[in-house]
């Protein structure tokens, strides 16, 4: 299964405050025990939310507000995408994380839909189209 592994913000990193050395040490040690692992897909880390826009839907109008959006901990600071075969697994590897904050910190783990998730709506064409569309992202990453 696919999953996505959110790492929530702090006030640190709500405040733009960036790790220490010895985190990013520790974080490129995990990631590399996970890319041999043959599990992470991506992971990146992200700005402050003081950086980020929201788009706000209602019918056919859009709103835009800018950041920064609070309370922090209600935030994502980062995120991996893994490939693993279950979400026990998951959590293993997630207990194995170094704490991305200085104090208390909430990592969430969420399974990504599949195309049979969708059942019978995801007709046939929408998957061919699904799959030619992932096959172009892939071959835009390989390209330097």
């Amino acid at each position: 299964m696919r999953c996505m592994v959110i790492v929530k913000a702090s006030k640190e990193s709500e405040a733009g405050e960036m790790p220490s050395e010895a985190l990013l040490t520790a974080m490129g040690q995990y990631n590399e025990e996970l890319v041999k692992a043959g599990i992470m897909l991506a992971g990146e880390g992200l700005h402050p939310s003081s950086r980020g826009a929201r788009v706000r839907f209602s019918g056919k109008d859009r709103s835009v507000n800018r950041g920064p959006f609070g309370p922090a901990e209600q935030l994502v600071a980062g995120f991996w995408l893994w490939q693993v075969d279950s979400m026990d697994q998951a959590i293993e590897w997630v207990k194995r994380c170094p704490n991305p904050s200085p104090g208390d910190c909430e990592i969430e783990i969420r399974p990504l839909f599949d195309a049979e998730d969708f059942g019978a709506e995801f007709t046939p064409e929408l998957r061919e189209q699904e799959e030619r569309l992932r096959a172009e992202m892939e071959a835009r990453q390989s390209k330097p």
